[in-house]
């Protein structure tokens, strides 16, 4: 029984992967289900019913996202130690920047905002917020005010990287790369 179940979990965590780099790339609107069954090579039906309706499986996306992300600054603050939490949330967000060169882990995050206007996906875009906020604070120990900075940073380099200022040589793109960390795409 143990083998069919690994053998189902490991199922749906290849359906939310490949709704990841299908939301990520199409948006959660303009992608059908079926187009995530046949990233997956999986059937549609088995995918309608791991998640019965395409918002319960886009909010599994941003809630994997969210893990992932969660999962790296856990990482990058274990290794800090008890640094200071200006050094903590440095290796946090060099961390970060790291992982978004994942373009899919960008975009999805971007096509959740996009979405926002459907309730359960504004309050799992929330809750990814709220994880990552309250990371800062306490594994890093940063304070209110350094936890609203380093969030902002972070919209920063995401928004650089979508827009791949980082590979734009005009004054405004320099201005704002100036001190950012970026990890080109692979």
């Amino acid at each position: 029984m143990s083998g069919s179940r690994s053998t189902a979990e490991e199922r749906r965590r290849a359906v939310i992967r490949s709704a990841v780099t299908v939301f990520a790339r199409s948006g959660y609107t303009t992608s059908p289900v079926t187009k995530v069954a046949e990233h997956a090579g999986i059937s549609s039906a088995y995918v309608m019913k791991l998640f019965p309706r395409k918002v319960d499986l886009f909010v599994a996306a941003i809630e994997d996202c969210y893990d992932r992300i969660a999962e790296a600054l856990e990482e990058a603050a274990d290794q800090a130690g008890a640094a200071e939490p200006a050094e903590t949330l440095g290796r946090m967000g060099a961390r970060y920047a790291e992982l978004i060169a994942d373009r899919d882990l960008l975009l999805v995050q971007v096509q959740a905002l996009a979405a926002t206007q459907v309730p359960e996906i504004a309050a799992a875009v929330r809750t990814g917020y709220a994880r990552i906020t309250d990371l800062a604070m306490s594994r890093a120990r940063a304070t209110a005010e350094q936890a609203q900075e380093f969030i902002a940073r972070g919209q920063l380099c995401h928004l650089l990287t979508a827009i791949d200022a980082f590979s734009t040589d005009e004054t405004w793109a320099k201005t704002l790369t100036t001190g950012i960390r970026h990890t080109p795409t692979p």
